[in-house]
């Protein structure tokens, strides 16, 4: 794109994650929230009030922007990224890519082709306390990922899978982690895809997670088990806590002996910040220089492949239990 002062954004589908990339672009002080767009015409009219842009229709839009959010139902993703590929703009899009592989496929050869940046949502990777463990993952001996990604529903009345609304989160970081595929997955759930718990194989290395809508307490936890120490990562309070040099000790204390584990924990710096600010700005970044975002289609796609093999292993599951029963 032609490098000027301001990079004009835009917003389609300004639902709740939607209006969240409306006020961070508009508060981006290189970008120009340029105006959004939705079906709910009144919703839309009052992001846009909001946030200091005009409700506008797609095709205006488009016109008017060198960079757009789509944050829309997946099953739309395609045709509506195409779109705007096709309109010569820069896109964004919510995790997942798009409903299936070959739609993720397309759309990545259709930005290769046109020259522009396709960016996927996978928001946690822009997590301070993740990209810190980025930082210091290469220097260690990993053994097992652990992620648990566990609430109840915001909205009691919105049943998504939990494995393409949750899970897929971490799939994306421990790919990431490990930078490559896993060899190995099995899975199972329950309650109607409410719960799920998937295993993967990484060479050596060994991840478990665990998605679920029936926990009544928020968790969102990635713990590293590696040969030199074990890191937790907590991701609502951007934490991360290294323990190292654990080891047991017998004291005698008036005639008895008493047993006690110790364990050096430090506690790494980890830069403040809201995910989706990086994010955004990460993409507008690339956009303006032209260089490959932080995540990109092919991650998109990398992780589609995989939860939708974890759903199709988890329906198997649910089918062999309902014949057991009916047995």
């Amino acid at each position: 794109m032609t490098q000027r002062a301001y990079v004009r954004a835009g917003v389609i589908g300004v639902g709740a994650m939607g209006e969240n990339h409306a006020r961070v672009y508009s508060e981006l002080p290189t970008v120009d929230l340029a105006g959004v767009c939705d079906r709910d015409r009144e919703l839309a009219r009052g992001v846009a009030d909001e946030y200091g842009t005009e409700s506008v229709t797609l095709e205006t839009l488009l016109e008017r922007c060198d960079v757009v959010t789509v944050s829309v139902p997946t099953h739309v993703h395609y045709d509506l990224v195409s779109t705007c590929l096709d309109a010569d703009v820069h896109v964004l899009v919510e995790k997942p890519i798009a409903s299936t592989v070959e739609e993720g496929r397309a759309l990545a050869a259709q930005a290769r082709d046109a020259g522009l940046v396709l960016q996927v949502g996978h928001i946690e990777r822009f997590n301070p306390a993740v990209q810190t463990v980025t930082e210091l993952i290469d220097d260690l001996e990993v053994i097992a990922v652990e992620a648990e990604r566990l609430g109840p529903p915001v909205d009691r009345t919105a049943r998504g899978n939990v494995i393409f609304d949750l899970m897929v989160h971490d799939v994306d970081v421990v790919g990431a982690l490990l930078d490559e595929q896993p060899s190995g997955i099995t899975a199972s759930g329950t309650d109607d895809g409410q719960y799920a718990t998937a295993a993967m194989r990484y060479g050596d290395v060994v991840a478990s997670l665990t998605a679920s809508r029936l926990t009544q307490k928020k968790v969102r936890k990635l713990s590293v088990t590696a040969k030199e120490c074990l890191v937790e990562v907590d991701y609502l309070e951007q934490s991360v806590l290294i323990h190292r040099d654990s080891y047991p000790e017998y004291l005698t204390d008036d005639g008895q002996n008493r047993y006690r584990h110790e364990s050096v924990v430090e506690r790494p710096r980890v830069a403040n910040g809201e995910p989706l600010r990086h994010e955004l700005e990460s993409f507008v970044q690339s956009v303006r220089t032209g260089t490959e975002p932080e995540v990109t289609a092919q991650d998109g796609i990398d992780a589609l492949e995989i939860i939708q093999e974890l759903d199709s292993l988890v329906e198997s599951d649910r089918r062999e239990q309902e014949q057991e029963v009916e047995a």
